[in-house]
């Protein structure tokens, strides 16, 4: 026990020794067509989709995609406004800013069906099939998983 704890003590402590690594390598955020393309060729391969449902597939996310960077934009901005409500205790600040997330949670929801069902209907019956199997085995739900802002299809 001895052992563990200065081992683990020696470790905080070097730890605290080592200076940290100071990155100067910047990321960039992925662009609406990067994630667009990744989400349609991951589809693409689990789907074996077609030429043509490719491209309207990137048509169809490229424009929920779209709607998704309004949508959060925005919700920062009502996120902003309900914790300066908040710190003024404001009721209907609180109230106007909660109604404005609902409603932007709302339109983000409808953006994600909206898309999700457009994708199904270009879909022949065989890839549908597969796709229901994704669904009920929990590998691709709608508006979840494989991409796109936390993840889609």
């Amino acid at each position: 026990m001895r052992k563990w704890i200065s081992v683990t003590a020696l470790m905080a402590c070097s730890a605290l020794l080592i200076p940290a690594a100071t990155s100067t390598t910047t990321t960039t955020a992925p662009t609406v067509a990067d994630i667009v393309a990744a989400r349609v060729a991951r589809l693409t391969k689990l789907l074996t989709l077609t030429t043509a449902q490719a491209t309207q597939a990137t048509a169809i996310f490229t424009t929920e995609e779209t709607a998704l960077a309004t949508i959060e934009t925005n919700e920062a901005t009502a996120k902003t406004a309900l914790i300066t409500a908040v710190e003024a205790n404001s009721s209907s600040g609180i109230s106007a800013a909660a109604t404005t997330l609902g409603t932007l949670e709302m339109q983000e929801v409808l953006a994600r069906a909206t898309a999700d069902a457009a994708f199904y209907a270009i879909l022949t019956t065989a890839q549908q099939a597969i796709e229901k199997e994704l669904l009920s085995a929990g590998l691709d739900t709608p508006g979840s998983v494989g991409g796109g802002r936390g993840g889609h299809h």
